[in-house]
């Protein structure tokens, strides 16, 4: 499978799963609100999201699919289903005993994650026992993240992509039978998370199964390549996972605002994931395996190429996704999530706190195609001293910005300390020789650049002309109106790029029938402007 069309097989799927997201969120802010259960439900839901993130999209998947692949690439198909195996027994034996550690410790969970909560009691008991009920999750979803990798390292990156559209189904599903059933929808929402997780994991094994890789339970041992699935693991957890920790402080610092706060940025977070997931989690999981069979065949030429689209790609689609955020977070705020139990009070702070967070999209997604270029060669100790740096440097602005901004300062920290993220790994890869890109990357930038901007006038002055329909109260209105907005600004963006020769149509359809003999091949690089 070409590089294109692994990121447009991940990036489709992922569009999909956003999708079914949406029509959760929508639910979820009409019937749940951005009251106090609300904000219980997100702090609980945050400790098993965030292991989410890490092992679905982050640090096992950049730990483990190299040294599978480099078991598959010197033992064959044998060797790494026998790294694999052993890797499952120790984990679910790990993972076991640190769920029940963790549920019996939730109280000192929930203290440290919305310090805030500690002065209301009753919210601090709701949020304990909602975690209790989530955090089996992060066993669950572990296990579907070793299943996925091993199916990203053998090219099919379908499956695993579509895996967490299970979880916005159950939850939807949860969501219009709470009413019926009687159950109050913070609990229909908490109960959904494990059973969710649990057919992800159902869903993984029996793609697993297709493709020979059917892994059975041994006896834990801690072999030398689990030692070193660790080794790599442990600082990796904090490397790939520098947003969501960042996340996490904003967190629990809004627990210490009004009500809501935590609300605010919790579905502001749900639209800003949308780019950052199809974009650049599907950048850097069609990049992984590429360029680690890259660094495996020592092709420095390949290497460069694969860095060089990667990064060319992160410009093309992640620009015009936060520039959109910026330029009309309000309106799509207003149609996604105002009505029932969240009004325009609550539309309005959650719009302020995605315009502040989009400042971070494209940092993000570069970020993902740099921290592959470690990850490919097993390096996760670097990305770790750069993700502590990144760290101290959120929390030093979220306290500078939380005083005269409230929430939408702890929405501003993280996209600010993303670009600093990107900086440091930056600077990291050139002292090491291992960033050098091609002349096309920097020709491309300013033309992209250019047709931003003309995307961003074409939303303006489109949002002013459908501002009737966008207002109108009328929930199919709104949509129609919002797709019609959309599409025109995509629209827009897809006829500059093609004027600008940011992207040419040629090229595109050429990257989408090159097919390669690897699990992945960068796009071919003979193409010039």
């Amino acid at each position: 499978m070409s590089f294109a069309r692994a990121i447009a097989t991940v990036g489709g799927i992922t569009m999909l799963s956003r999708v079914a997201g949406f029509i959760r969120d929508t639910l979820m802010a009409r019937i749940l609100g951005a009251g106090p259960e609300a904000d219980a439900f997100f702090v609980a839901f945050r400790l098993p999201n965030l292991f989410r993130s890490l092992f679905a999209e982050g640090a096992f998947t950049a730990a483990f699919l190299p040294l599978f692949k480099g078991e598959l690439h010197r033992e064959g198909h044998d060797g790494a289903k026998r790294l694999a195996e052993e890797a499952l027994a120790v984990m679910v034996t790990a993972l076991l005993l640190f769920s029940a550690v963790m549920a019996l410790a939730m109280p000192l969970v929930v203290a440290v994650l919305a310090t805030g909560f500690t002065d209301d009691p009753a919210q601090f008991d709701l949020a304990v026992a909602l975690g209790r009920i989530t955090f089996p999750y992060l066993t669950l979803i572990s296990l579907t993240a070793l299943l996925g990798s091993i199916l990203n390292a053998l090219g099919r990156f379908g499956p695993f992509a579509a895996a967490p559209i299970l979880l916005n189904l159950v939850q939807i599903t949860g969501l219009l039978l709470c009413g019926p059933l009687g159950v109050p929808p913070h609990l229909m929402l908490a109960w959904g998370v494990p059973l969710a997780g649990f057919l992800q994991l159902v869903w993984l094994a029996v793609a697993a199964r297709r493709v020979g890789m059917s892994l059975r339970l041994r006896r834990p041992t801690l072999t030398p390549g689990v030692k070193r699935l660790f080794a790599l693991l442990a600082p990796g957890v904090l490397g790939a996972g520098v947003y969501q920790f960042n996340l996490l402080i904003g967190t629990n610092l809004a627990s210490w605002l009004p009500t809501g706060a935590v609300s605010y940025l919790q579905y502001a977070d749900r639209l800003n994931q949308l780019p950052m997931a199809v974009i650049g989690v599907a950048i850097g999981t069609a990049l992984l395996p590429l360029l680690s069979q890259k660094v495996l065949e020592d092709d420095r030429d390949g290497v460069r190429d694969a860095m060089s689209r990667g990064l060319e790609f992160a410009l093309l689609l992640g620009l015009p996704a936060a520039a959109a955020l910026i330029t009309i977070p309000w309106v799509i705020v207003s149609v996604v999530f105002q009505g029932g139990a969240f009004g325009a009070e609550a539309a309005a702070a959650t719009a302020a706190a995605l315009r502040a967070f989009a400042i971070g999209i494209p940092a993000f997604i570069i970020a993902k195609v740099l921290a592959a270029a470690f990850f490919a060669r097993q390096d996760t100790r670097a990305p770790v001293r750069v993700a502590v740096v990144v760290l101290l440097a959120n929390v030093a602005v979220s306290l500078a910005l939380i005083g005269p901004l409230g929430h939408v300062g702890l929405a501003l920290a993280p996209g600010l300390t993303a670009w600093l993220n990107v900086a440091l790994l930056a600077w990291g890869l050139h002292r090491r020789g291992q960033l050098t890109l091609d002349a096309r990357v920097w020709r491309r930038t300013w033309r992209i650049l250019l047709a931003t901007l003309g995307m961003c006038a074409t939303l303006w002055g489109v949002s002013d002309l459908l501002w009737p329909w966008l207002t109108a109260r009328n929930l199919p209105v709104e949509v129609a109106a919002l797709g019609l907005l959309v599409g025109s600004g995509l629209a827009s963006y897809a006829v500059l790029a093609l004027l600008t020769g940011a992207a040419r149509l040629s090229e595109v359809k050429a990257l989408l029938r090159r097919r390669s003999r690897a699990a992945g091949a960068p796009p071919p690089a003979a193409i010039q402007d």
